[in-house]
C-alpha cells in the first residue's frame, strides 16, 4: 500500500508566515527510520512536509484507485507548520481530501491540544486530575489555589513553558514569560508531589493499554519533564523505566484510566497518557498526547518494545490498527500472486505495480522515435524486441522482423490468436518541440505519452501480468509492433492486413478519448498530393495573366463544398507551401488534400469530381495519391467483440463504451472475417500535441482490462 509519512521539519511554504510558530520538530533520523519499517512491512512509502502544497503531492502520489483496491493512507507526524490547533491541520485536510490516516482525528487533536478543554472534559467524566484554575491575562487575579503550582501554556505540547512555582510571585512571572512568548493563556494547576508515569495506548474502542512507563528524576532537581530535558539540553538525564515498578494492582489502575481518558477525547490509533501518582497511591491525570513521539528515546517506543513490538513491528502495527478502523480488516492481507484465481493474482500483480509502470513509461517517453528519426526508431524497436524476448514470445512462421514491423507470438504461427496491435513511432516531425515526460495529479504529460507510449507500457504490463501467474503461455497471443503510424502505416500495411486475417480476434491499442471509449466505426482517409503550377510573375502582371496562388484559392471553396454529412465524406486542405523566385510572386503551390470518407466507393467519386474542378494539367494542376487508409466498418461481429471486452469491464467497474471516429487507423486494415476492436488503448487527450497527456488511472484501468481479457476470453475458447 502507498503510504505518505506526512511530518514538519523547515518548511515555510505557507501563503504568509503569520501566528505562532511551530516549535515542534520531528528529527531526519526518525523519519528515515519510520521510512524503512514501512518498507519493510511490503509499503510504498513516501515523506512529505505538511504545507500549502500538501494536496498536490499527495494527488501526484495517490491517484484514484480501482474497485477492490484499497487507497493509500497518509502515516502522520505533523505537529502543523503555525497558528491555533496545529496538530489538526493535516488531518482536516486529509479529511477534506478523503485519505484515511493513522491517527486521531481533527477533533480530538484540538481537546487534547487544549489542556484546559481536556481537564474540563476529564473533571465531566469524573476521572481524577489536579485542581486547576485558567489566567486570560497578566493583570488577572491569581487563583486561590495550594501552593506549589504547575503553570503552563493553554494550547502547547512537549512540556513548552512548564514551571513548578511556589508562591505568588513566581506564579506572576512565569505567567508573564508565557502571556509574552506564547500569547495564550495560562493553566494554572496543582502540583502533585510523586511520581510521573505515563501509559502508551493502541488500538481502538477500548485499544490495548501498553506496560506503564516511570520517569525516574535525578535527585536534588525539579520532578518535572521539561522541554530542556526532552531535548537534552538541562544537563541531567531522566531515565525511562518500563515496565514501571508500581505492582501489579497500580499498573492495571493507570492502564485502565489511560483507556477511559482515550475514549473521553475521542482518540484513534494511539496515545500517550501522562500521569502522577502521589505517596497515597492516587494517580492523577495530567494530560493526554494525541500524537505520541516515534523518537527512539521516547516513552511510547520503549513501552511497545516491552510487548516484543520493535520499532518496524510498531510503525506497521499502528497502520495495521488504522487499516481496522477505516477497512475492517488488517493490511495486508494482499491477493497472493500465485493464488488459484488467476484473475485475483492479475488484479494484484498490476494494481501493486503503478510506481514501476509509470517508471516505464517515463522511459518510453524520454526515448525519441519520431516517424522521421530512422535511428530513433531502431533504438524503439531493439527495446520493444527485448521486452517481447523477457516474456518469452517467438518470432512468428512467415512474418521476419523488418524496419517497419515485429511480430512476436507465444506460438510459431498467428492463426487463430489473439492478436494486440501498437505502433512504435511518434507521429510528429522534428520541427515539432520536444514534450517531456511530467506528472500532473490527474494525467502525465510528454511526447507521444498517450498515441503511443502509454499503449505500449499497457501491453507490457498485460503481459507480464499473464506471465507472472504462469497463464502467457497457455495462451495464443500474437503481437504486433510497427513503425509508420505517422506516414500512414503504408510499409507495414500489408504484412499487418495479413497477419489480421490469420488472427482470431484482432484488439489495436491505439487510446481511448477522455470518455473511455473504444471504436467500433472509423472513416477512412485518402491523402492527394495538390500541384499547382504557373508561371512566374512580376506583381505588376498580376491581374493580365494567371497567378497559381490566387487560381487555386478560386476552386478551394469548390473542393471544401464536395464534403456531404450525410454521404459521411469530407474534404479539406492543408499544408500548403509556395515556391517563388525572388521579387517574384509564386509559380508552384502544392498541398494535400484529406478525403475522409466511409465508403471507399464514395471516396472514389469524391476524387473524381475533384480532378474535374481543377481540370487536369490543362490548368496546370495535378493529384497524386500519398496514402490511402480503408475505413473500419461496422461489423456484427466487431460488435460481440466488443460486448465481451464491456463484460470483462463491468465486472471490474472499469469506464467502457464504444463510439465511431473520423480519424483513420490500421484497425481498418483488418480482413472483414476477422473481429477487430481499436481504441483499447489507455485515455488520453491533446494527441499530437505538445498537450499530450495520457490519464493515469486509465493506464492502470486500461492494463487491468487487457489483461482479464486476454485471461476470460481463453477459458471460454479453452
Amino acid at each position: 500500500m502507498k503510504i505518505a509519512v506526512i511530518y514538519n521539519r523547515d518548511s515555510k511554504r505557507v501563503i504568509n508566515l503569520f501566528g505562532q510558530p511551530n516549535l515542534e520538530r520531528y528529527g531526519l533520523k526518525t523519519i528515515d527510520r519510520i521510512l524503512k519499517a514501512l518498507r519493510d512491512g511490503g509499503h510504498q512509502p513516501r515523506a512529505f512536509e505538511g504545507d500549502k502544497d500538501l494536496i498536490q503531492k499527495l494527488e501526484e502520489f495517490m491517484p484514484r484507485v480501482l474497485r477492490g483496491e484499497r487507497p493509500g493512507m497518509a502515516f502522520n507526524v505533523s505537529y502543523g507548520v503555525q497558528g491555533q490547533a496545529r496538530y489538526t491541520h493535516v488531518p482536516s485536510i486529509l479529511e477534506m481530501v478523503g485519505i484515511p490516516y493513522v491517527g486521531s482525528g481533527p477533533l480530538a487533536h484540538s481537546i487534547a491540544l487544549d489542556k484546559v478543554v481536556t481537564k474540563m472534559l476529564l473533571v465531566q467524566h469524573q476521572l481524577p486530575t489536579p485542581e486547576f484554575a485558567v489566567l486570560d491575562g497578566p493583570d488577572q487575579e491569581v487563583p486561590e489555589i495550594a501552593y506549589p503550582v504547575i503553570v503552563k501554556p493553554k494550547h502547547e505540547a512537549v512540556s513548552f513553558g512548564i514551571r513548578v512555582c511556589q508562591n505568588a510571585e513566581e506564579l506572576a512571572e512565569a505567567a508573564g514569560v508565557i502571556f509574552k512568548k506564547f500569547g495564550q493563556a495560562v493553566l494554572v494547576e496543582r502540583f502533585i508531589e510523586g511520581r510521573e508515569i505515563n501509559v502508551g495506548l493502541l488500538g481502538n474502542g477500548t485499544p490495548e493499554a501498553l506496560p506503564p512507563v516511570e520517569l525516574v528524576f535525578p535527585s536534588g532537581g525539579p520532578t518535572v519533564y521539561s522541554y530542556e530535558d526532552k531535548t537534552h539540553r538541562s544537563g541531567r538525564t531522566i531515565e525511562p523505566v518500563c515496565p514501571a515498578p508500581i505492582g501489579k494492582e497500580l499498573t492495571e489502575r493507570a492502564q485502565t484510566l489511560a483507556q477511559e481518558v482515550f475514549k473521553a477525547v475521542g482518540c484513534y490509533d494511539c496515545a500517550r497518557v501522562d500521569m502522577r501518582l502521589d505517596e497515597q497511591g492516587n494517580l492523577y491525570v495530567l494530560e493526554l498526547n494525541s500524537l505520541p513521539s516515534l523518537g527512539a528515546g521516547g516513552s511510547f517506543v520503549r513501552a511497545a518494545a516491552e510487548v516484543g513490538l520493535d520499532f518496524s513491528g510498531l510503525v506497521n502495527r499502528l497502520v495495521e490498527v488504522a487499516s481496522v478502523r477505516y477497512f475492517g480488516t488488517p493490511e495486508p492481507p494482499v491477493v497472493s500472486q500465485r493464488s488459484r484465481d488467476p484473475s485475483k493474482a492479475v488484479f494484484a500483480f498490476i494494481t501493486q505495480r503503478r510506481d514501476t509502470m509509470e517508471a516505464r513509461l517515463a522511459r518510453w517517453v524520454t526515448l525519441s522515435s519520431r516517424s522521421d528519426d530512422p535511428v530513433g526508431l531502431q533504438h524503439a524497436t531493439e527495446e520493444a524486441r527485448e521486452m517481447l524476448s523477457s516474456v518469452a514470445m517467438q518470432e512468428v512462421e512467415g512474418f521476419a522482423d523488418t524496419k517497419a514491423l515485429t511480430v512476436r507470438a507465444t506460438r510459431p504461427t498467428a492463426e487463430g490468436a489473439v492478436l494486440l496491435v501498437a505502433h512504435l513511432d511518434v507521429p510528429a516531425g522534428s520541427s515539432l518541440p520536444a514534450g517531456r515526460f511530467r506528472r500532473a495529479p490527474e494525467v502525465i504529460h510528454g511526447e507521444g505519452v498517450g498515441s503511443s507510449r502509454a499503449p505500449l507500457v499497457q501491453l507490457e504490463f498485460a503481459l507480464r501480468a499473464l506471465r507472472q501467474v504462469r497463464q502467457l503461455l497457455k495462451r495464443h497471443i500474437a503481437v504486433a509492433l510497427y513503425c509508420d503510424e505517422g506516414r500512414d502505416a503504408v510499409y507495414s500495411a500489408e504484412a499487418l492486413s495479413r497477419l489480421m486475417g490469420q488472427a482470431g480476434r484482432v484488439l489495436v491499442l491505439r487510446p481511448a478519448g477522455p470518455t473511455n471509449k473504444a471504436i467500433v466505426i472509423r472513416r477512412g482517409q485518402r491523402r492527394l498530393r495538390l500541384t499547382v503550377e504557373g508561371k512566374p510573375l512580376r506583381p505588376g502582371q498580376a491581374r493580365r495573366q494567371r497567378e497559381a496562388m490566387m487560381w487555386l484559392a478560386g476552386r478551394m471553396p469548390e473542393l471544401v463544398a464536395l464534403s456531404s454529412r450525410d454521404r459521411r465524406v469530407s474534404v479539406s486542405i492543408g499544408r500548403l507551401e509556395t515556391n517563388a523566385y525572388p521579387m517574384l510572386l509564386p509559380h508552384r503551390v502544392t498541398g494535400e488534400i484529406v478525403l475522409t470518407y466511409g465508403d471507399p466507393a464514395v471516396a472514389d467519386e469524391i476524387e473524381l469530381k475533384a480532378r474535374e474542378i481543377l481540370g487536369g494539367t490543362k490548368n496546370g494542376a495535378s493529384l497524386t495519391t500519398i496514402s490511402d487508409r480503408p475505413p473500419l466498418r461496422e461489423r456484427k461481429r466487431n460488435k460481440t467483440l466488443a460486448n465481451a471486452v464491456q463484460r470483462v469491464a463491468k465486472h471490474w467497474e472499469i469506464p467502457f463504451a464504444t463510439e465511431s471516429s473520423v480519424w483513420p487507423s490500421v484497425a481498418g486494415l483488418c480482413p472483414a472475417r476477422t473481429p477487430v476492436l481499436c481504441g483499447m488503448g489507455p485515455s488520453a487527450t491533446g494527441l499530437y500535441t505538445p498537450d499530450e497527456s495520457v490519464s493515469r488511472i486509465s493506464l492502470i484501468e486500461r492494463t487491468l482490462l487487457l489483461a482479464e481479457f486476454l485471461l476470460e476470453q481463453e477459458e471460454q475458447s479453452s
